[in-house]
């Protein structure tokens, strides 16, 4: 039995096993441990996942680009079809070709079969729908079971994040754990320390856990919102006074998962007619341009580098000269603030109520360990510490701690 700890990111993916009886994170992406979550489908060729996936959609090869997988599990969409050459295909294949792609690529850098893993998974993956959260699990379960995994289980992805922090401790303390990804918002509030490290038991530990489904791909639809869809015809007038353009399209274009669903010839006739409603054509026919060219995915990356950029700028610009000469979007951090503000609120607020359900004052955590890449996000980092004033601050691997965490937990639950 060789077991591993798997962290199917909704941005980025890792793999760990155990080497020389130490947790390691395999490189699966050349030399990097964290590979995107993307895979890229040419019309005839075997996909390419991770930043191949990336460049070849950047490169303007024929093919569909898939990102932000994981958004799927726990919806419908998780069962709907998307055409991948000349075929469709549901989401959840298109997430087994991804990862079984993982796996394989894995398999070939430790040299060794695996067929057992610690998946990791959001305390929640739908907010407030508990079924659905069975589902998104049920699906995920599936998934690895098909891609050649015969033993699979699952750990929370904060307190996998736990587990790797735990390793530098000295002492015992309380610890926030907030894992901000891709997709959501994971908190768990335990008690850490080298003597309750090599306990065969933990659950007691674990004082609350929660989450929001509330991640980087929220930032990123809502500044694209507010920012950018507004210069293709979002919140436009229709000709018809007192009515706007439909914003269903923009919403689509928005989100990385739905960005597909506008690349056929039904959407283009429909923004078609659009254009011919609206007072403003020419803002509409540049999303018709967009739609056609089908580079929803372009537009989406910008702003995710945009949003990227402002955690360490002021300003960034969102360059569209090759949808129209002479265009671009400017976008100060202020604009970043206020468009997603309502977001980061909600996140502290979820956090003060982990703190409530482990029956913790805000003062009494030693310390607050944050991970994943939107913790980089100033102003989200910023509501995040507020939450627990005494806190001292502690960085963890962006992308790596989970994928560590669950690997010890893969070491702890089967040995291997």
């Amino acid at each position: 039995m060789f077991a591993c700890g798997l962290d199917f990111g909704t941005s980025n993916t890792t793999l760990g096993i155990l080497r020389e009886g130490a947790p390691w994170l395999v490189p699966l992406d050349g030399a990097e441990v964290a590979i995107p979550s993307a895979i890229f489908f040419p019309p005839q060729d075997s996909p390419a996942i991770g930043r191949g996936a990336i460049e070849a959609y950047v490169e303007g090869h024929p093919g569909r680009l898939m990102r932000s997988l994981k958004s799927a599990l726990g919806k419908p969409l998780i069962e709907e079809t998307t055409p991948v050459g000349r075929r469709r295909i549901t989401f959840r294949e298109v997430i087994a070709r991804y990862l079984g792609a993982v796996k394989a690529q894995a398999e070939a850098a430790g040299a060794r079969e695996l067929d057992t893993v610690v998946h990791g998974r959001p305390v929640h993956f739908v907010d407030g729908d508990p079924e659905g959260d069975r589902r998104a699990e049920a699906s995920l379960r599936r998934i690895a079971t098909e891609i050649g995994f015969r033993e699979v289980s699952f750990e929370y992805e904060p307190i996998a994040a736990a587990l790797d922090y735990e390793r530098s401790l000295a002492g015992e303390e309380i610890a926030l754990i907030a894992d901000i990804g891709g997709g959501t918002s994971d908190f768990s509030v335990v008690r850490l320390g080298p003597e309750r490290r090599g306990r065969p038991e933990r659950a007691g530990d674990i004082l609350a856990n929660d989450g929001v489904r509330i991640g980087g791909i929220d930032f990123d639809q809502l500044l694209s919102l507010d920012q950018v869809m507004p210069e293709l015809g979002y919140r436009s007038p229709a000709k018809r006074e007192g009515l706007d353009v439909p914003s269903s399209y923009f919403h689509d274009l928005s989100t990385w998962s739905s960005i597909n669903r506008l690349y056929g010839l039904k959407p283009r006739r429909e923004i078609a007619e659009v254009k011919r409603d609206a007072a403003r054509p020419d803002l509409i026919d540049r999303l018709l341009r967009v739609v056609s060219a089908e580079r929803g995915h372009t537009l989406a990356m910008e702003v995710e580098r945009s949003k990227i950029e402002l955690s360490g700028a002021e300003r960034a610009v969102i360059p569209l000269e090759w949808l129209e000469a002479g265009l671009s979007v400017g976008i100060a951090r202020q604009d970043l603030v206020r468009s997603t503000a309502s977001l980061a609120g909600k996140v502290q607020a979820r956090i003060l109520a982990c703190l409530g359900q482990a029956g913790v004052a805000p003062e009494a955590v030693d310390a607050v360990f944050l991970t994943g890449g939107s913790t980089r996000l100033l102003h989200l980092r910023a509501a995040i510490v507020a939450a627990v004033p005494s806190a001292r601050v502690v960085e963890g691997d962006t992308f790596g701690s989970v994928g560590m965490g669950l690997t010890i937990e893969a070491a702890r639950r089967y040995g291997a």
